[in-house]
């Protein structure tokens, strides 16, 4: 038994292990997968003096518990979240050092979805495809994390430092809003769609996951009937099922698909949207590519 190991002590609903994803495989099948609030991701390695890339747990509304077997230094960012050592609460958003045999427990999220805990040293599981990520949808990487798994750490590098002590928190958008570059199917909608698009009062739904952040509200309206060939799928295509309510593809999206895209997400904007919680109300503009 090492001390560079955690115990996962309580799972909470869907925690999972994430890095900066496995790019570049799509022509395989494989999605990106990685951190769906990346800047949260990374904010919390550099508070325990991690490199960007190295792995952290992504806990879903509920948080997790975790107990290390040997003292280590953890931060957790994201979404707001009460935060214990052995009980005792400590401050979220902060580095703070957890005892040989210690019990670190991020609770339910207080504002937002996911919350991000690095471990100095990072979570060091044999990586595939070049990443630790977990892909819920082509199930590569390490599943869901369940009671009693043993992760093991990576040595921490003696130069490393933290970058910074804390930092600051900005509360989640009442109004999630996200800029849309129309194409490459747009023609496959109405006119009034489009407007539709840019106008209606639409909702993240609670049907949404890793793969998509899924909507409720009013339909968009065909040009055309019928269904595309399979074409490939892009990180933050909208795309629209038959049901006429827009899909934005999150990290975990599948790379083909037949249903049409009506537009892409920049990917700048999409950290907003793995932290909007059902009922947020959500605003789509539209922007034709010059």
């Amino acid at each position: 038994m090492s001390d560079r190991e955690l115990e996962i002590v309580d799972p909470g609903p869907l925690t999972t292990l994430q890095d900066l994803g496995r790019p570049g495989h799509a022509h395989l099948g494989v999605s990106r997968a990685g951190a769906l609030d990346r800047g949260a991701h990374r904010l919390a390695n550099r508070l325990v003096g991690n490199p960007d890339e190295a792995a952290t747990l992504e806990t879903t509304l509920g948080g997790c518990a975790v107990r290390s077997r040997g003292a280590v230094t953890v931060a957790v960012t994201g979404a707001p979240c009460p935060v214990t050592v052995d009980g005792r609460p400590v401050a979220w958003g902060t580095a703070v050092r957890v005892p040989a045999g210690g019990a670190l427990r991020a609770g339910a999220a207080t504002h937002g979805v996911r919350s991000y805990l690095a471990f100095a040293g990072g979570v060091a599981v044999e990586p595939v495809l070049g990443s630790r990520s977990s892909d819920l949808l082509s199930g590569l990487g390490p599943p869901p994390l369940s009671r009693g798994t043993v992760l093991p750490l990576g040595d921490v590098d003696g130069r490393a430092t933290a970058g910074t002590d804390t930092v600051p928190w900005q509360r989640p958008p009442a109004e999630l809003v996200l800029p849309v570059l129309l194409g490459p199917r747009d023609d496959w909608f109405t006119p009034a769609a489009l407007r539709t698009l840019a106008t209606g009062d639409y909702r993240v739904s609670l049907a949404g996951n890793r793969i998509g952040l899924r909507t409720v509200g009013p339909p968009l309206e065909r040009a055309r009937d019928g269904e595309l060939p399979s074409e490939g799928m892009v990180l933050g295509a909208v795309q629209v099922p038959p049901d006429g309510r827009p899909v934005v593809f999150l990290a975990d999206h599948p790379t083909t698909g037949g249903y049409p895209v009506v537009g892409v997400v920049p990917e700048s904007r999409l950290d907003a949207a793995a932290q909007a919680v059902p009922g947020t109300p959500i605003r789509f503009l539209p922007v034709r590519p010059r």
